[in-house]
């Protein structure tokens, strides 16, 4: 289609949408939101693959954030006809469209920038036409596709969105001439241009932040930050450090804090090989930019037997802050200037010089403490000509608002205000007008502590707690939920005999099966409306709990579509699908009768989607059942074996949740006491069975307290991997978890992991402590957290001997399954556990690769790397 063709469309669509209404622009917004939130890894990798820059993970959460985070933001502002109106002043305001936009993408974040931009638009009731890079045209015109098929599907008028199909500098400039206002993100020359249009631009200058590391300044949280930074999407966002300027009284320390979490600094004999790489002819080269830092060096021809994959980034010591030091320039690259400063004030002068040379406007950075050093952080704010100050930030993170710091607005396109030749000075959303400057202080999000309104523990309890449904809350009808083995066992025929005592009425589902299907909690949901209980009561371990909290779901909201319920989130506060408010036509009460799964006491359901057979762990605090009743009389009678899997799945949520970086004081006291009693009683348990009453019962306290702990902390990468495994080849999920654990545990203990688990809490790796404290608190000894870690990992591998579990995946599969069929499958595997929703609360961020070797080293065992 000509370029004429494509306004002429867009500008037909536009005048449609313009007249559309509040409502209906926000179910296309979310419509919009959601389909590109489903996509965030297809098109991460169509962007890797296309551009050959950056890391897919990392654009995985960039495409993730751009819909996520941005949907959040703009999810209840008004944007349609009146949007404020002061009855007594006479005061109105109307929200009217500006009318077709021009996109301008950039190679370097060419999927996230064109749904961040797509979704603006659409939110606004504008049009929208892309121009893409031509080394990324093909991943960003999918992007655009993806918004604008669900938009289209959601209402929008076809033709809202488009984008040229040969892209150049000629089309892009005609078409910032012919539409109406330009959103231009990308070089100087790009954005120069966009101003030049005669036409309102909406365009963001160069970044070149540097990070002033006061000598008040925690040295460790610093290093941690610039290098979580500097290494996301190999430092492509243009909010990412450029410089750390350092005051001479910490430079040494910070200097070793860099090298031991895996910076190279470049020696002088190699700093001009290494600018003449990545500056030939004094122009920003191409081949380095979003490259690692090993192919860097490999392409200067610097840092042999030095620089390898591990290391994150080529650190260059440097006087000069002038325009002509080739490194005080804006990067696109895990390399990142360093400079020594006597003291604070010739430390300013240097960033002052730095932002000056080449990041008017951007954003700068500094590590202070804000009460000790108070003076001194009122200067830097005072003397930096940035709209973004970050304090204590990682900076690319950070810049981009919403994640260190709450009130800095999501956005993919960072305005840089007069300063740096801009109309916008606050990071761009669904208008900015306003020359701002704003300071983003690091802050500590707020945590919870959710549990059932009671819950019941103690043998002989189960009758008391029951007793409560006609007593407290007045219920007549209940709908029993539970497998076929409790029901013809005489379990379930306990808690109806209770009901029948209590005069309520009752019926039981008992096709529950082990790993339950959507198709079973549908036939459940079913018969519960043709029962119309009043309370909902789940009998048994993991799978008749799961299934009846999914019935529930489906019972009270009929209209909820799964796929909603199991949409992925980063933020379990931020997501796109709310679930709906439970609990209006019945209360769900949970009675376990194994002790592992927590399930009792958790906002988790995990299902199967029988068409496929991938699991689908759904998380809500809707979820959360009102009552458990624990009462270890109902699991005297446990088999061995079920008595292993469940307690050593107990044992992995303790030890996650206490790994996890959303631990609290609150979750550690539950984690750690489960942690000790699970070490003491479970192989007795185990062992003794209805012989050892106390085994029984302590084992049973333990999971539950488990289950609180990670219902608050959450889980991480091990339970991501175990729900795949299982599914995929059919073994016990807490078999699954016993497999991995060691594997997870030795994974997150490193000192200097490639990448740590984002959330403001965290502020730098330090999960080997976590584990080394465990150690420490079921009385293993050891002089270094080093020797602590390797006696707990032999402390769980001893466990699963007394357990009589198989020690390696390929032991447990057996000959059923060929060593190649698991090979095979590694590959999927590895990526559906990098997106299972428990990875995003590990302390180390997995790459895809890393999961699959963790996969094989618990497959092989001590046979093979």
């Amino acid at each position: 289609m000509k370029n004429e063709e494509i306004l002429e469309r867009v500008r037909a669509a536009q005048a449609t949408y313009a007249g559309f209404s509040q409502e209906q622009v926000d179910k296309i917004f979310k419509a919009a939101a959601t389909a590109a939130n489903a996509e965030r890894i297809r098109l991460a990798e169509l962007a890797a693959e296309e551009t050959g820059m950056g890391v897919v993970e990392d654009k995985v959460l960039k495409n993730h954030y751009a819909a996520e985070y941005i949907y959040n933001r703009y999810k209840d502002e008004k944007t349609c006809g009146v949007i404020e109106r002061d009855e007594a002043a006479g005061y109105t305001r109307v929200a009217e469209p500006v009318g077709v936009a021009a996109a301008i993408i950039p190679t370097t974040n060419p999927t996230s920038t064109a749904i961040f931009k797509c979704l603006i638009c659409l939110k606004t009731r504008n049009g929208l036409i892309i121009s893409p890079h031509p080394r990324a045209k093909n991943c960003t015109v999918e992007a655009a596709r993806v918004v604008l098929a669900a938009a289209v599907a959601a209402g929008a008028p076809d033709g809202i969105i488009g984008w040229l199909d040969e892209p150049s500098v000629e089309s892009s400039a005609w078409l910032m001439k012919s539409a109406d206002i330009i959103l231009a993100t990308g070089g100087p020359q790009m954005v120069k241009a966009a101003y030049s249009s005669g036409k309102p631009a909406i365009g963001v200058g160069a970044g070149n932040t540097p990070a002033v590391v006061d000598s008040s300044a925690d040295i460790r949280l610093a290093v941690s930050s610039i290098l979580h930074s500097k290494t996301f999407d190999n430092g492509m966002i243009c909010a990412s450090e450029q410089a750390a300027v350092v005051e001479k009284e910490i430079y040494a320390a910070f200097k070793a804090e860099m090298v031991a979490q895996g910076a190279y600094f470049v020696p002088a004999k190699e700093k001009e090989k290494l600018a003449q790489t990545v500056f030939p002819n004094g122009k920003l080269n191409s081949e380095v930019v979003g490259q690692t830092a090993e192919k860097i060096a490999r392409l200067a021809g610097i840092g042999a037997g030095q620089v390898s994959s591990e290391t994150k980034i080529l650190a260059v010591e440097t006087t000069s802050a002038g325009v002509d030091e080739p490194f005080a320039k804006e990067k696109l690259s895990p390399i990142l200037a360093v400079y020594k400063a006597k003291d604070f004030s010739e430390a300013l002068d240097k960033a002052e010089a730095l932002v000056r040379g080449g990041g008017l406007g951007h954003t700068a950075s500094v590590f202070i403490d804000t009460e000790r050093a108070k003076e001194r952080f009122e200067r830097f704010c005072a003397r930096m000509q940035a709209c973004r100050i970050l304090v204590n930030t990682p900076a690319a993170q950070g810049g981009i608002g919403d994640l260190y710091n709450f009130r800095l607005a999501p956005s993919l396109t960072l305005g840089c205000g007069s300063w740096g030749g801009n109309s916008v000075c606050e990071n761009v959303g669904v208008k900015e007008l306003l020359n701002l400057k704003t300071v983003a202080e690091r802050r500590e999000n707020m945590l919870w502590f959710r549990a059932p309104q009671k819950v019941y523990f103690k043998r002989g309890c189960l009758a008391f707690a029951l007793a409560e449904l006609k007593d407290v809350y007045k219920r007549r009808r209940a709908f029993v939920v539970t497998d076929n083995f409790l029901y013809q066992s005489g379990v379930c025929a306990k808690i109806t005999g209770i009901l029948e005592d209590l005069g309520i009425a009752h019926t039981e589902f008992f096709e529950v099966t082990p790993d339950p299907t959507l198709a079973c909690a549908r036939e459940g949901a079913k018969r519960m409306a043709a029962f119309a209980p009043d309370v909902v009561i789940a009998v048994g371990g993991g799978s008749p709990m799961d299934a009846a909290k999914i019935m529930w779901v489906l019972y009270e909201h009929p209209e909820v579509e799964f796929s909603d319920l199991a949409m992925r989130f980063m933020d379990i506060r931020k997501r796109v699908f709310m679930f709906p408010k439970m609990g209006e036509k019945a209360v769900f009460f949970a009675i376990p009768t194994t002790a592992g799964t927590g399930s009792e006491v958790t906002p988790f359901a995990v299902i199967t989607d029988e068409k496929t057979g991938e699991k689908y762990p759904l998380a809500d605090y809707e979820l959360m059942p009102t009552v458990a009743i624990c009462d270890a009389e109902l699991m005297l009678d446990i088999p061995p074996s079920l008595t292993a899997n469940a307690g050593y799945d107990a044992l992995s949520h303790a030890i996650e949740a206490a790994a996890s970086l959303l631990a609290s004081d609150y979750t550690n006291g539950l984690a750690f006491e489960a942690i000790a009693l699970l070490d003491e009683y479970l192989s007795r348990a185990f062992e003794r069975g209805r012989q050892d009453l106390e085994a029984r019962e302590k084992v049973a306290n333990a999971a539950t307290m488990a289950g609180m702990a990670f219902a608050n902390a959450f889980l991480g990468v091990c339970h991501s991997m175990a729900h795949k495994l299982g599914a995929r080849w059919h073994l016990p999920h807490g078999l699954a978890n016993a497999l991995l654990l060691c594997e997870v545990v030795r994974f997150n203990a490193s000192p200097n992991p490639k990448k740590m688990g984002t959330f403001p809490q965290y502020a730098y790796p330090n999960a080997l402590a976590r584990y080394a404290r465990i150690a420490r608190s079921i009385g293993l000894q050891g002089k270094t957290d080093e020797e602590l870690l390797e006696k707990l990992i032999e402390r769980l591998q001893d466990l699963r001997g007394q357990l009589n579990m198989p020690q390696t995946i390929q032991a447990a599969l057996g000959e059923r399954v060929s060593e190649k069929e698991f090979l095979d499958s590694l590959d999927q595997m590895s990526r559906d556990a990098f997106d299972d929703q428990c990875t995003g609360a590990n302390p180390r961020y997995p790459l895809v690769e890393e999961i699959k070797e963790m996969y094989l080293r618990a497959y092989y065992g001590n046979e093979k790397e």
